[in-house]
């Protein structure tokens, strides 16, 4: 004789819990224990429960797919450790639901539209958007379709929004005022793209402490910051310090003033953004301003979720803490 199906009663019989609590667990919740969650999941496991979708989501008219909208090209996404870490902390946290997540890198306007097409309650419940820029439609046509929305990093312009950020104007001011603390004198800055929040606050706190003399622009990435440090020595060779507003444009800088015969950090120092793995085994180690982008990743999941769940979240507007983290660069 067949073994009947498990059901939803059953994973919480075994569980030990309501149904109601199994139930929530499955449908991506935030509203439970995390012992209630971990027993569910377990039960689940051991089961080998499979929700009847298809059947449930007639009723509730949930895809349980959730989408992460990233808008930048997929080089990048594989390349640099922003990206990699807050994909982390979303993943580990979606693996405590059953909820799918779609990935898009929408870089044209063509993309750009596909993807406001599909984004809608057809498709997914809810989404999560990385590295917005200045004039993109998307979070708007996403906030008016009504699908739950979190953002990371803080919109530049327009209505309030839920959203994860770092403290980037503080990390920044900590970045310069240590340099002048170590008797730095003309401080320079690779700054990154004035139509991203991250960019712009980086850029004012370094302003806040260091003034605004000698600035060039990048767009977070190491070739972007080669270009800017070389554009920097042309205009003051005795620059003897350079705040770079991320990781990977510290070490394109890096790679300019050791081909220029600069010595790190004997003539210049150098302070990057991004607290990356990479900075570790770079050569000298840099010197950088930590950012937690796994738990950043974790924070919009949990916004996220709550919205899911009918759930007024707590705040709709969370920054985490930034903190020099210093190495041989400095």
């Amino acid at each position: 004789m067949t073994e009947s199906r498990p059901t939803i009663e059953t994973v919480a019989a075994r569980a030990g819990v309501g149904r109601g609590t199994a139930s929530r667990v499955v449908n991506g919740s935030s509203q439970v224990s995390p012992a209630a969650r971990a027993a569910v999941l377990k039960a689940i496991d051991e089961l080998g429960y499979v929700p009847n979708r298809a059947a449930r989501n007639l009723v509730t008219r949930r895809t349980d797919c959730v989408a992460l909208v990233i808008s930048e090209p997929g080089e990048r996404l594989f390349t640099e450790p922003y990206f990699a870490g807050i994909v982390r902390g979303i993943s580990s946290a979606m693996a405590q639901t059953q909820l799918q997540l779609w990935l898009s890198m929408v870089q044209s306007a063509a993309e750009r539209e596909r993807t406001g097409h599909f984004l809608t309650r057809e498709h997914v419940d809810g989404v999560m958007m990385l590295s917005q820029h200045a004039h993109d439609p998307l979070p708007a046509k996403v906030r008016a379709s009504g699908l739950p929305l979190v953002l990371c990093g803080r919109p530049l312009a327009g209505p309030d929004m839920v959203f994860v950020d770092a403290d980037n104007a503080t990390g920044a001011r900590q970045a310069a005022q240590y340099l002048l603390d170590q008797g730095r004198r003309r401080l320079a800055c690779v700054a990154g793209p004035q139509d991203m929040s991250a960019g712009v606050a980086r850029l004012q706190g370094f302003r806040d402490v260091a003034g605004d003399d000698l600035v060039e622009y990048g767009d977070f990435s190491e070739d972007s910051g080669a270009r800017a440090m070389a554009a920097l020595l042309e205009r003051d060779p005795s620059l003897d310090a350079v705040f770079a507003a991320s990781d990977p444009m510290a070490f394109g800088a890096m790679r300019v003033l050791k081909a220029a015969g600069r010595r790190i950090p004997d003539d210049v120092a150098v302070i990057g953004f991004d607290g990356s793995p990479g900075g570790r085994h770079s050569d000298p180690p840099l010197t950088s301003v930590f950012q937690p982008t796994e738990e950043m990743g974790r924070e919009m999941t949990r916004l996220l979720l709550a919205q899911l769940a009918g759930d007024q979240p707590p705040e709709s507007q969370v920054i985490v803490d930034t903190h020099l983290e210093l190495r041989g660069t400095t």
